[in-house]
């Protein structure tokens, strides 16, 4: 800031007629006069006549914060706090601290998945190829195929099952099919919302939360009843989605619910020991009570059949008030606000695929 120096040849010539100890230690009125000190401010220099002592700023700009003389900036009203001695400044506690602005609602930012390695020499279903371009489902594309409506390499293909390449030349409708990039949006569905991509009643569907999301064709991975809340994926990944929902696979969910009275000891036993639901038994892997009472419990299952809950509950003669999907495949409605979305994190999706969660 500023910059101070002082000439070295302060003391005057040597002269050989005088008192050989007459300038050997000159007292103050011997000393050279005071010299030329440049001071920097705002990017120029100025010259002024100053002491040959050390600078001493102006009153009022700087003041005297030590016993050793050295002096500080004072802080300014509402700066958080004084500057420290050694310069550097000090963390503001007034200044609020940066808020991180989610991109997780904006199309501009949305993650940008990596394309998994595809072995072009691999063949894949034509309707398998058409689904993932985000032209139609499986079963759409099978009526596309059966009425002549796609071609591979300029040749029309209309027998079911058949197989291209990813380097394979597909119309549909005389319009090439470009493989669509992977979207994965975890929402937080709200109540009085149809797991649906279409309802013919006209009534508030989940993919009306999340149109605005991204320009890709998505649909929901499961279904939710329409007045059960939680976590619901949505993806354009027709092989991920099939793994999550697959009896086979058996990926965990876990449920909060509420019940219109106390849960029974002895009800409590019949649902731990096994519930058969369409010849099929339903065994949780896990009930536990909260610490209000015995209607507010959660339970930890694997099966996929619809309504699967509150089918339990209604076998031992209780109704279920509220349930919301806690859990799914791992994935949890940690910071997302019920209504709202976020899209998966790239370590999610891997997960996903590897099947690394429950």
């Amino acid at each position: 800031m500023y910059d101070n120096y002082r000439s070295n040849n302060h003391r005057p010539a040597f002269r050989p007629d005088a008192n050989p100890g007459e300038y050997a230690n000159p007292t103050s009125e011997q000393r050279a006069p005071r010299q030329r000190t440049r001071i920097v401010r705002n990017g120029s220099s100025v010259y002024g006549r100053q002491s040959t002592g050390a600078y001493r700023p102006a009153e009022g700009r700087y003041t005297r914060t030590s016993t050793d003389g050295a002096y500080s900036r004072p802080h300014r009203e509402g700066q958080g706090g004084q500057r420290p001695m050694n310069g550097r400044p000090q963390q503001r506690p007034n200044r609020p601290a940066p808020q991180r602005h989610s991109s997780v609602y904006s199309q501009r930012k949305q993650i940008e998945y990596r394309e998994r390695y595809e072995d072009p020499t691999k063949p894949i279903r034509l309707n398998k190829y058409l689904a993932n371009a985000g032209f139609c489902s499986r079963r759409e594309a099978d009526d596309f195929i059966q009425a002549g409506v796609v071609t591979v390499n300029g040749e029309v293909v209309d027998s079911l099952g058949a197989k291209v390449l990813p380097t394979d030349k597909v119309m549909f409708h005389h319009q090439p099919v470009r493989r669509e990039r992977k979207v994965y949006i975890l929402l937080n569905k709200p109540k009085n919302t149809v797991t649906t991509t279409d309802d013919p009643e006209e009534r508030r569907t989940v993919m009306d939360i999340v149109k605005n999301a991204c320009s890709e064709r998505i649909y929901p991975v499961g279904r939710l009843d329409r007045n059960t809340t939680g976590v619901l994926l949505l993806t354009n990944d027709g092989d991920l989605a099939a793994k999550l929902t697959h009896p086979k696979f058996g990926k965990k969910k876990i449920y909060a619910v509420t019940l219109d009275r106390d849960l029974e000891e002895e009800d409590e036993l019949t649902i731990r020991h096994g519930i058969t639901l369409d010849d099929e038994e339903i065994i949780p892997d896990a009930l536990e009570f909260t610490d209000k009472d015995r209607k507010h419990l959660g339970l930890e299952i694997h099966s996929g059949q619809n309504r699967v809950v509150r089918r339990i509950f209604e076998k031992v003669g209780y109704k279920v008030v509220t349930l919301d999907r806690v859990s799914f495949a791992g994935l949890t409605k940690r910071n997302v606000p019920r209504g709202r979305y976020r899209f998966l994190t790239e370590r999610e999706v891997a997960m996903l695929q590897m099947g690394a969660f429950e």
